[in-house]
């Protein structure tokens, strides 16, 4: 059974950075995209960035470009969000998805994720 687990969330304030952890398990595919989606109260979720495991492309939300960076540590199967320079807009929950046929990794969609995570909440704010 697929699982993914998020953790990291926290409270920053405005410019300081924090870094999101996601553990999955249950896998029997090689090949996958990994994504990060937020979604702040009252509006719909969207695409930070994604990870594809075959070749280790990265995509990025043009929102996030330069602040953000994803990565994977494969040994334990976990992967990253550092998170930089962060806004107030960056505020919402976090969550961590896989796309087990990773055919279209853009634009970041959540209708193309199969397996989510429970989330976690960021909070920016002074």
């Amino acid at each position: 059974q697929v699982q993914l687990v998020e953790s990291g969330g926290d409270l920053v304030q405005p410019g300081g950075s924090l870094r999101l952890s996601c553990a999955a398990s249950g896998f029997i595919l090689d090949y996958y995209a990994i994504g990060w989606f937020r979604q702040a109260p009252g509006k719909e979720r969207e695409g930070v960035s994604c990870l594809l495991t075959a070749n280790g492309a990265t995509y990025y939300a043009d929102s996030v470009k330069g602040r953000f960076t994803i990565s994977r540590d494969s040994a334990t199967n976990t992967v990253y969000l550092e998170m930089s320079s962060l806004k107030p807009e960056d505020t919402g929950v976090y969550y961590c998805a896989v796309d087990i046929l990773a055919l279209n990794p853009t634009p970041i969609r959540p209708s193309t994720y199969d397996y989510w995570g429970q989330g976690t909440q960021v909070t920016v704010s002074s």
